[in-house]
């Protein structure tokens, strides 16, 4: 078979929709134009019956392949089986992107570029917001304090061994062979932290993680889980998932001690993320405050559980000396 003139045609571009059809052609026709040469997988997690007919109309018309699953199974599982669909259709590089951020065609062919010379490598841009303000770059994620700091800002006597840099799910390309050697997103996390999660398999497995400053994306994530009519508040969904997930994180990767750490620091933790969305929106606590305290409750047990199950194993294994 002929090698295809163009690199491009070696890329899928993976996209998991979940009742944002609109906002999914918007951007990606912003981001591909006409005529790109790799495949563009939408995976549209089933939220109502409507939807899923426009969805598979947008891709009938822009000659995208639809994925469509019969329930909703998170941004990780939604990703894994785009890939899966991607891979088993020849891609051997996959960019993925959320349905609210776009960039342009050059970015991409440079992303590429560097994915196809580094097949180690997961290649992240810089992502910017609408005003043209940092969304994120290269995050640090302190694992003694359990905090989440730009690596721009990482103190100079930091301890490295105490520190997981990570990119995120936004926007990012990495090779097929990486992808299926790390077996792409955990799906414990249904949505949020899998990408760090995923970054920090990516270093446990010798390869790197990095994001280029002088590539650029931009991502408006106010267009799907900000809440209806209010400029900076976020959806319940965000505030359950990134107080149980940063839990789960921790029962995952961290030592015991470190674990109960995060667990003391917990009710920081889960302010510091309602923050996020402004101080306004407390006046609605059911939006807010329960969803962000259901979902550290919910992390402290999946901690519990697998602590005990971690000691309960290791007791299992431990040698036993005869009398």
């Amino acid at each position: 078979m002929d090698e295809p003139s163009d690199p491009l045609a070696h890329l899928a571009v993976l996209v998991v929709n979940f009742g944002s059809h609109d906002v999914v052609e918007d951007n990606l026709t912003r981001s591909l134009g006409s005529g790109f040469p790799g495949q563009v997988v939408v995976v549209d997690n089933f939220s109502t019956a409507p939807e899923r007919e426009a969805m598979r109309d947008v891709c009938a018309r822009r000659g995208w392949t639809l994925l469509a699953l019969d329930t909703n199974e998170g941004f990780g599982g939604g990703n894994n089986r785009g890939a899966e669909l991607a891979i088993g259709r020849g891609a051997t590089e996959l960019l993925l992107l959320n349905p609210d951020a776009w960039l342009s065609e050059e970015t991409i062919r440079r992303m590429h570029e560097q994915v196809r010379a580094n097949p180690a490598l997961q290649l992240a841009p810089v992502v910017l917001r609408p005003d043209g303000s940092l969304y994120t770059a290269e995050v640090d994620l302190h694992l003694g304090l359990g905090e989440m700091r730009s690596k721009s800002r990482r103190p100079a006597d930091a301890d490295p061994g105490q520190i997981h840099t990570w990119v995120s799910g936004a926007c990012f390309m990495m090779s097929a062979e990486l992808w299926q050697r790390l077996g792409g997103f955990d799906e414990d996390y249904f949505l949020y932290w899998e990408d760090v999660d995923l970054s920090r398999r990516v270093v446990q497995a010798g390869g790197s993680v990095r994001a280029d400053p002088s590539l650029f994306a931009v991502h408006d994530e106010g267009t799907t889980h900000r809440a209806q009519g209010e400029s900076r508040a976020k959806s319940p969904i965000y505030y359950y998932y990134n107080s149980r997930n940063r839990l789960l994180y921790a029962a995952k990767f961290l030592s015991r001690e470190d674990g109960l750490r995060w667990m003391r620091r917990t009710p920081r933790a889960s302010y510091r993320i309602l923050l996020q969305g402004g101080r306004r929106q407390f006046v609605n606590p059911r939006r807010t405050i329960w969803p962000a305290l259901r979902g550290s409750l919910d992390g402290m047990r999946l901690w519990r559980s697998r602590a005990a199950a971690a000691i309960t194993a290791n007791e299992s294994t431990a040698p036993t000396t005869d009398r």
